[in-house]
């Protein structure tokens, strides 16, 4: 996915609009903002927590709409995969982050913040398996 309108200033805001979240998230509900384990609560064992997470989500939904709002139109983005590329990395990701026991923002943003071994190590890995994906498609494949 590839949106023309990226500066390093768009993904400075942005960054900084995902740690202020996860640090509110922290401060007020003393949880952490992984994005898997959260959809998986929701989806899957509904609890007296749900509500709080489901009000996440949403949350993630409608950004975009808040963003239009403000700006005048959401953000412009390009894929480049088609359909069947997109549901099979889908289900990669998914899978990765249930055996991983969570996935980018939960290891990578909460728990590098937290000094988590466990997190530094997961998010090494998914960047090591990143860029080694990158170089596989666009040098070999």
């Amino acid at each position: 996915m590839i949106s023309p309108d990226f500066t390093p200033w768009s993904g400075l805001a942005g960054g900084l609009l995902i740690g202020l979240a996860a640090t509110l998230l922290l401060a007020f509900n003393g949880r952490i903002a992984g994005i898997s384990g959260i959809l998986s609560a929701v989806v899957e064992r509904w609890s007296a927590e749900s509500g709080w997470k489901l009000a996440f989500l949403l949350g993630l939904i409608l950004g975009p709409f808040a963003y239009a709002m403000v700006f005048g139109a959401p953000p412009a983005l390009t894929l480049q995969a088609d359909g069947p590329g997109l549901v099979i990395a889908g289900l990669l990701v998914g899978f990765g982050t249930r055996l991983g026991s969570g996935c980018t923002s939960g290891h990578g943003v909460c728990g590098i913040a937290r000094g988590s071994a466990r997190s530094i190590t997961a998010t090494a890995v998914f960047i090591a398996s990143a860029m080694a994906t990158v170089f596989v498609l666009r040098h070999l494949v």
